[in-house]
């Protein structure tokens, strides 16, 4: 799992990237929970979020948004991240270009995060968030069709790349 370093809006951008199994790997981005209150990429949660897209053959990354670990700029209260964001994206894709899906998992801040970018991305398939994530977050963010529509297609990509627990 090779660390990463690549340009963001602000500077440059920390990261760890496993590539996908097979060259046409389906894509995963892990973002973390609040950098305000000790949210980096080594979060436990996010830490085994990546480890399980990435057993599963997903080409997967997850990075420091701004001013986390040696990732370069200051928070910018979800605005500025939400770029960084786009940005881990934008890099995952470039060296992923024939991925047949492309999903994005977030915890807390992160998933806030991952529902801002969904609504700004068109070609993410699979939204994958974990709790704690406020109601009011929510609320203004995501039409309740499009988020019915995701996770029925999440379902039906979870299937198709078994993705169930196993214990």
């Amino acid at each position: 799992m090779p660390d990463v370093i690549f340009n963001g809006p602000e500077g440059r951008l920390e990261g760890r990237y496993q590539p996908g199994k097979t060259p046409n790997a389906p894509v995963a981005l892990i973002l973390h929970p609040h950098p305000q209150f000790g949210g980096t990429m080594n979060n436990k949660v996010v830490y085994h979020l990546f480890h399980a897209f990435a057993q599963r053959g997903f080409a997967t990354l997850r990075f420091n948004f701004r001013g986390v670990g040696r990732s370069q700029g200051e928070f910018d209260n979800g605005i500025g991240e939400l770029s960084d964001a786009a940005a881990a994206l934008d890099w995952l894709q470039t060296f992923n270009t024939d991925a047949p899906a492309t999903w994005v998992a977030g915890f807390s801040f992160g998933a806030w995060i991952s529902m801002q970018l969904l609504m700004r991305r068109p070609e993410i398939q699979a939204l994958f968030q974990l709790p704690p994530l406020r109601i009011n977050m929510i609320s203004h963010s995501l039409p309740l069709a499009r988020l019915r529509a995701l996770w029925f297609r999440a379902r039906q990509m979870i299937s198709s790349h078994r993705l169930r627990y196993k214990s």
